[in-house]
């Protein structure tokens, strides 16, 4: 999961996790034991989902998970941090820079905010929304050769189908529920990959008012209106 080169970077971090980030509130006291089985690892398996060199965007990132762990698992991917809560980029910004992760953005702003400004080729997310919903804030980051992969639990399957007219309005593709780590974690990830349906037809809308502007850590603050 982690290069031995990378190894000590993902310590680093579950140290700002354990510590910091239980201080701020991003982590529950209760969830140190468990940060490498239930958090760092099983983000990082999320990793094999992804092609080389790729543009990752990912939403609601919180405390960093998965993008942060991805971003150390794998320096040639290029990730944005999604983040409209001040406390939480200010805590991402922090983390990024002490680990030296040159290949992070911050970026603060709902992911709507960024609809028609940016396209990633993957777009990432964990425990943000039911894909209903999620859907709607990434499907419009995704690049028309590129996918939504979001890490999901049990309930993965029911979600696809509730989200079955939504999948089809917006023009994506069959999704794909893939299950990660089950050799090698206590608990196997699972995640669900959308692709678009037909990649020529992709029509990806337009900037919206408003500007997103890089803050002096070189996250972005929305100078548009928060959107709920």
């Amino acid at each position: 999961m982690f290069h031995v080169e990378r190894l000590p970077l993902a310590e680093r971090y579950a140290g700002w996790l354990a510590d910091p980030g239980t201080v701020r509130g991003l982590i529950g006291p209760r969830e140190v034991p468990r940060l490498w089985d239930r958090h760092i690892l099983n983000c990082a398996v999320l990793a094999e989902l992804i092609p080389q060199r790729a543009t990752v965007a990912d939403v609601g990132s919180g405390a960093g998970l998965p993008g942060l762990v991805l971003a150390i698992a794998r320096p040639d991917l290029r990730l944005t941090l999604i983040e409209p809560l001040l406390r939480r980029t200010t805590f991402l910004a922090e983390v990024a820079g002490d680990l030296g992760l040159e290949n992070v953005e911050v970026v603060r702003a709902r992911a709507d905010a960024l609809h028609g400004a940016r396209v990633f080729d993957v777009v990432t997310s964990r425990a943000v929304a039911p894909l209903s919903r999620l859907l709607e804030w990434s499907m419009p980051l995704v690049a028309p050769t590129g996918a939504l992969v979001a890490m999901k639990g049990s309930s993965a399957e029911e979600e696809i189908s509730e989200a079955s007219g939504d999948l089809s309005e917006l023009g994506c593709g069959r999704p794909e529920v893939i299950t990660l780590g089950g050799q090698t974690l206590a608990s196997a990830t699972v995640a669900v990959r959308v692709p678009w349906a037909d990649p020529s037809q992709v029509s990806l809308p337009s900037a919206r008012g408003g500007s997103v502007r890089r803050t002096s850590r070189g996250g972005t603050r929305n100078s548009s209106r928060r959107r709920r």
